[in-house]
């Protein structure tokens, strides 16, 4: 981003461009939300890819901006208030999409957890012993349970 400080015309375009680049990921992600809420999680995989490199656009974007506020300095008052209203939204949204997230991964380890219960205890335990004082032999297989999703 080699936008000149304190030339307005570039200071608006820069703050317009992250203004907008702050709305596309805030309405990508209130999406993401409702499609948690509406316990439809397989239409947020399908459009991972696309919030994904949104998030990392505006995470390299808004860095620049930071490291060097002189870029959207001289951006008119209206430009710089529609920017700070979109970066309020989008820290709202972002939260709520954290919770979201918190709750699916939560509810899916606690499937995994319930299957993984039942598996092991449907699995014949102690067989007892044989007539030669030897334990028999039970069910061999062995099941894993990884805590983290």
């Amino acid at each position: 981003m080699n936008i000149p400080a304190n030339d307005p015309v570039s200071a608006g375009i820069q703050a317009r461009r992250l203004t907008d680049l702050t709305t596309r990921l805030t309405d990508r992600l209130e999406a993401e939300t409702a499609a948690f809420a509406e316990r439809r999680p397989q239409d947020v995989v399908a459009s991972l890819p696309q919030t994904q490199e949104l998030a990392n656009q505006y995470r390299r974007d808004s860095a620049q901006v930071k490291a060097a506020p002189g870029v959207i300095a001289a951006a008119s008052k209206a430009e710089k208030t529609s920017l700070i209203e979109a970066t309020r939204r989008f820290e709202t949204v972002l939260a709520r999409h954290a919770q979201a997230v918190e709750a699916a991964r939560i509810v899916s380890e606690g499937v995994v957890r319930a299957i993984a219960h039942e598996v092991s205890a449907g699995r014949a335990m102690g067989t007892g012993y044989g007539a030669k004082g030897h334990a028999a032999p039970g069910d061999g297989r062995a099941i894993t349970l990884n805590r983290s999703a």
